[in-house]
């Protein structure tokens, strides 16, 4: 059974839910008398897809879902050690990203002049 996904290799997306929906810009850490507050400043996880797998139903995305590995060394001078690779993630916790909207936007199929089908934003329409 062949399997369709509403992302395709090379779209930028939003993650909408899931463990990677944030990521820590940068950590403040305010030293007060008797107390330390920390004040996380966190933003919506942004990112560039690398592969997709319909079968599964899961998108890689460039640097969100970093999954740590051990790695034993293989090969005579090959290092092991912890490597961090990205891990996949369902197509269905992520969302196109509209840059002019600056978030993540549902889409609708068009067809243009030249006779293309293109996505475009439903909410401000511009083609994605």
């Amino acid at each position: 059974m062949n399997k369709k996904l509403h992302i395709k290799t090379g779209d930028t997306v939003i993650v909408v839910s899931g463990g990677a929906k944030f990521i820590e810009k940068k950590e403040k850490v305010e030293k007060e008398i008797k107390n330390e507050v920390k004040d996380n400043k966190k933003s919506r996880a942004i990112g560039k897809v690398i592969a997709t797998s319909p079968e599964e139903g899961k998108v890689i995305i460039e640097g969100i879902n970093i999954v740590h590995k051990h790695v034993k060394p293989r090969k005579q001078g090959d290092p092991g050690g912890i490597i961090d690779t990205e891990g996949a993630m369902y197509a269905c916790k992520v969302m196109l990203y509209c840059p002019k909207c600056d978030t993540g936007r549902r889409t609708k199929t068009v067809v243009n002049e030249s006779g293309q089908k293109v996505r475009k934003c439903v909410k401000c329409g511009e083609i994605l």
